[in-house]
């Protein structure tokens, strides 16, 4: 016996779990934001113009889907693909591979590719991803660039999140070689840095140091915006292809985009010397990481919008949100800071239970490999650890802040928060 059709939104959620209060807490908060949607909705429309646009002039074909194995000698889809991200990104040359496991190991054959014993690393943001310092050698790891002579200085930000721009130029010397600017927060409270003012620090640093090779962790902005950290003279962009780039399809990659001299370094490192780019097979994927690229923009809003839509509810209820539901975004986290370990795991609990997969399982934080402490995440993903699916994480420690993004469409984002919402409600974390 199957249930009878519900037409009634409220009555649809009270089905779900959702209570009558939640539900319309969440209705009322969502009918202020229409402004901001159709913002949303604007630069959505300009980035699935400039996709589509990408794969017309590189005359994508069905040919293109056909898959390779080996070597992946003369694979057509693999290389027309790396054509559409150049024109997209307006860069000379791209990397975008399914042997790039992820955003860190982008991030890794970048830096490993370009960086030389004796040379040094300057990040001109503060601290990095946690799961860098490992890589850098900031926390002591086998392999790491500390290991071979390759020394790291930080500028941090000013109080305000501006760039501490005699700091910066204090630390360029004669060994600094690289220089890699993270777009998104990380596990931080800092604002996410838009495209014009990475333009402007990049800018900067050139002006000091002509040479430096200046790289942008990309990872959670693509398609934020209608322009990319490429169009304000990055040399390097990096990203993952299960975050926005991917669209929710892409099952795994990574991507390098940037000046051709070292996107080529960078083949090199990820395959080998003398082989580069003409070496990887596409193994019969190259159908998802197109489709994935031409859904980008709109996936992208769609969490946009989800993350807008959390900031709204949050701040509502006194909650300090990063950043609030007026501000500009660049990025797809949303930072909420929840003062209380049981509100973090309640919050992670909810998005997990409005999860389409394993929305049976409970989350529970663990000592995640890379992190310094606890993490709880909760996803319940098509493509594992896919982050531009409805998801959320945070380590569990002061001030207790969860990093909430994705959802493939608006409305599974919109009802995530609405869930986690509830959760919190229903263990008397909040009052409404």
């Amino acid at each position: 016996m199957t249930d009878k059709p519900i037409e009634n939104i409220e009555d649809i959620y009270e089905k779900m779990g959702i209570s009558r209060k939640v539900a319309d807490y969440c209705l009322r908060a969502e009918k202020k934001l229409s402004d901001r949607f159709s913002e949303a909705d604007r630069v959505a429309e300009i980035n699935q113009l400039k996709v589509l646009d990408a794969f017309r002039q590189c005359k994508v074909s069905e040919a293109c889907f056909m898959p390779s194995t080996g070597y992946g000698y003369n694979d057509l889809g693999r290389d027309t693909l790396e054509e559409v991200y150049s024109r997209v990104f307006h860069t000379e040359s791209s990397l975008v591979r399914p042997q790039i496991t992820c955003g860190t190991h982008a991030l890794t054959v970048a830096l490993s590719a370009i960086l030389r014993p004796g040379n040094e690393l300057l990040s001109p943001v503060g601290k990095p991803y946690d799961t860098l310092e490992g890589i850098i050698g900031i926390t002591p790891s086998a392999g790491s660039l500390a290991e071979f002579g390759i020394t790291y200085k930080q500028a941090d930000l000013l109080p305000d999140g501006s760039f501490d721009y005699e700091k910066i130029r204090s630390l360029i010397n004669s060994r600094t070689k690289m220089v890699t600017i993270q777009r998104s927060k990380g596990y931080q409270t800092r604002p996410t840095l838009s495209v014009e003012k990475i333009g402007e620090l990049i800018s900067f640093i050139k002006s000091v140091k002509p040479d430096v090779v200046c790289m942008v962790d990309n990872c959670y902005g693509e398609f934020v915006e209608t322009i990319e950290p490429s169009d304000a003279g990055a040399d390097l962009c990096v990203g993952s292809l299960i975050k926005n780039p991917g669209g929710g399809l892409a099952p795994t990659g990574g991507y390098i985009t940037g000046k051709k001299e070292y996107v080529d370094l960078c083949a090199y490192r990820l395959t080998a010397p003398g082989l580069g780019k003409e070496v990887g097979a596409s193994l019969g994927i190259n159908t998802a990481l197109y489709q994935g690229l031409f859904l980008a923009p709109t996936v992208t809003a769609s969490a946009l919008k989800g993350a807008i839509f959390s900031a709204a509810v949050f701040e509502g209820l006194g909650y300090r949100c990063i950043p609030d539901a007026t501000e500009p975004r660049y990025d797809i986290i949303q930072s909420i800071v929840l003062n209380k370990p049981e509100a973090l795991i309640a919050f992670c609990k909810g998005i997990q239970a409005a999860a389409p997969i394993d929305s049976h399982v409970v989350p529970e934080p663990w000592p995640m490999p890379g992190y310094q402490s606890d993490v709880i995440m909760a996803a319940g993903a098509f493509v594992q650890g896919a982050s531009i699916e409805l998801s959320a994480d945070g380590p569990l420690t002061e001030p207790y802040a969860v990093y909430f993004q994705g959802g493939l469409t608006w409305y599974h984002a919109k009802f995530g928060i609405i869930m986690a919402l509830q959760k919190m409600f229903e263990e008397k974390l909040i009052s409404i």
